[in-house]
């Protein structure tokens, strides 16, 4: 019956509800002693043949089950909110922790599985907290108190009792190491099984495109079939603690009731004695059988409480030690100081001894072969992951200095990903701004080149977009998160591959209107194509971790080396500008 730590610390969201639907629950406990009490002194009128005082008996007890069920009424309703209480701040708690985690965490955590922790886990915590926990206390108090009631009225009956008690109570705690075992079998089987599932359905269209589906399917009917028999091996061993609580109380009752009958025919107890006995010592096994049947509802909960625990202690990969809020009153000047990183098991760093200057309220396009270390600067910048050699400084200040989510909030990203969430297209592009004008909104659209499309549609700004934006093009997405950045009003921009699946005509019109929107933000673009980089104000060129070259388009293409091998590839290809 130890309780896991996660879960004890999970039960304190919630301490004084909670204690509520314990003490409620010991009540309900007491009317059913109550009315074996008042059941036992009828009986024992009846066998003595005096109905004097059966009405008003038989009144006491349809008084105490009207009070159980009102009793019985506010403690589940008080039990269910103390749940939700302990749900939604839990999940409120793992939610913020994956998002200081940030996307570090996730390229190694599969999706699927974080989302059976968060949503399957925590619903199972809720079981157990709100409806075992009370029932362990009680059990824990009553049976005592019951025990100390016969031992006044037939103490020979605690023979049969404390035995049985004692058996069904800790019997079962034999096997709780190996059902701990099975458990997280269990547990990680349907945790696999779930992001499996999660995969395949986002993946559908790249499985169809390939002709994998009917491998997919049997290969998910293989992980189902291995989550069954973990099913069944958890069973197995559920079912033998059960089965040794059933034993101990049908065993137990059994003795008692013999025992009573054997103390009336000798005559050392009274009528009402020996009823009150054959009633009570059903009422002392009450309790245990409760929790046996509230054990198995909120199981799922100590299956998932380790995967909960490390998610919560999981250690982001920077720590937010920065106090400086990131308001810039003018757009700052971002500069890489001899930066260096490498991933962890890689053959070689990522970067290396990186230095360049965007500067201040100007547009830097980086450039670079594929691998050449762009997506990895953009992550330190953004810290995401922090430099092991070399500082980042954005208006003199090393990131590090500023509290992670005002530095976040400072710097509006849109990249090649775009992720578009279910909810009206203007709910998506205040996702940064909620305060935003509707003509805010008109005039991001207009500088993205979305506004028109938007506009055509039947519900305008309050169409309700698809999961993920699916309703629309790639294109589309790219633009409405353009917009999306532009409202953020952020006065620092990254533009990460953020047109890539904007046709080449139309690409060069909304980085011109773009570059003018961006008047007073300091932007840094990474792009594939000619047209995103060359009228920025520098280009860095990176190669290999390194930088090969900084300067202007027609400077670094006269000059020759890796940028100018690019510029030809990009002309050679109709892709544009090598990445």
């Amino acid at each position: 019956m130890i309780v896991h730590p996660e879960l004890r610390r999970a039960a304190r969201r919630a301490r004084r509800r909670l204690l509520t639907a314990t003490l409620l629950q010991g009540a309900v406990t007491l009317t059913h002693l109550a009315q074996a009490a008042v059941l036992a002194v009828a009986l024992a009128d009846l066998a003595h043949g005096d109905t004097d005082r059966l009405p008003w008996l038989l009144a006491a007890v349809l008084a105490v089950v009207a009070a159980r069920a009102g009793l019985g009424t506010w403690q589940r309703r008080t039990a269910t909110r103390a749940g939700a209480e302990v749900r939604v701040a839990l999940r409120d708690e793992l939610l913020a922790r994956l998002g200081r985690l940030g996307p570090a965490h996730l390229t190694t955590a599969r999706a699927g599985a974080v989302r059976t922790t968060l949503v399957d886990g925590v619903e199972g915590v809720d079981a157990y907290v709100s409806r075992y926990l009370p029932q362990l206390l009680i059990t824990l108090t009553v049976p005592p108190l019951v025990l100390a009631a016969l031992a006044a009225v037939e103490p020979v009956a605690l023979l049969g009792l404390v035995p049985a008690l004692l058996l069904a109570l800790c019997g079962p705690r034999a096997w709780d190491r190996l059902l701990a075992t099975r458990g997280k079998e269990h547990w990680d089987t349907y945790e696999g099984l779930g992001a499996d599932y999660l995969e395949a359905l986002q993946g559908m269209p790249a499985l169809r495109a390939a002709g994998a589906v009917g491998r997919t399917r049997e290969r998910l009917e293989r992980r189902s079939a291995a989550l069954h028999r973990a099913t069944v091996a958890k069973l197995r061993v559920s079912l033998v603690d059960t089965g040794i609580t059933d034993l101990a109380i049908q065993g137990g009752t059994a003795a008692a009731a013999l025992l009573a009958c054997w103390s009336a025919v000798t005559g050392s107890t009274t009528a009402t004695g020996t009823y009150l006995v054959l009633l009570l010592a059903s009422e002392c096994f009450r309790p245990v059988r409760d929790l046996a049947r509230e054990w198995h509802a909120g199981y799922l909960g100590v299956s998932a409480a380790d995967g909960l625990a490390a998610l919560r202690t999981t250690e982001a990969a920077v720590r937010d030690t920065g106090t400086t809020p990131a308001h810039w009153p003018a757009p700052p000047e971002v500069r890489f100081e001899n930066v260096a990183f490498t991933y962890d098991g890689a053959p070689a760093p990522a970067l290396h001894g990186v230095s360049f200057t965007a500067q201040a309220g100007r547009t830097t396009a980086i450039v670079g072969p594929s691998g050449a270390g762009k997506s990895t600067l953009l992550a330190l910048l953004l810290r995401d992951r922090d430099p092991q050699e070399g500082r980042i400084t954005i208006d003199g200040r090393c990131t590090t200095r500023y509290a992670l989510d005002s530095l976040r909030r400072g710097i509006a990203v849109v990249s090649q990903e775009t992720y578009l969430f279910h909810a009206t297209i203007a709910d998506n592009l205040r996702l940064a701004r909620p305060d935003a004008t509707d003509e805010e909104l008109t005039r991001a659209a207009r500088v993205a080149g979305i506004h028109d499309e938007i506009a055509a549609l039947p519900d305008g700004y309050a169409t309700v977009l698809g999961e993920r934006g699916a309703t629309l093009s790639g294109g589309q997405r790219q633009r409405l998160a353009l917009a999306r950045a532009l409202i953020a009003d952020a006065p620092v921009l990254v533009l990460d591959e953020a047109t890539s699946s904007v046709d080449e005509r139309r690409e060069a019109d909304i980085v011109r209107d773009l570059l003018n929107a961006a008047t007073g933000r300091t932007v840094l673009v990474v792009a594939h194509r000619l047209a995103a980089v060359r009228h920025a104000d520098r280009i860095v060129v990176l190669d290999a971790g390194r930088v090969d070259a900084v300067g202007e388009h027609a400077g670094l293409v006269e000059a020759g080396g890796v940028y100018a091998r690019l510029v030809e590839a990009g002309h050679a290809h109709p892709g544009g500008l090598a990445a």
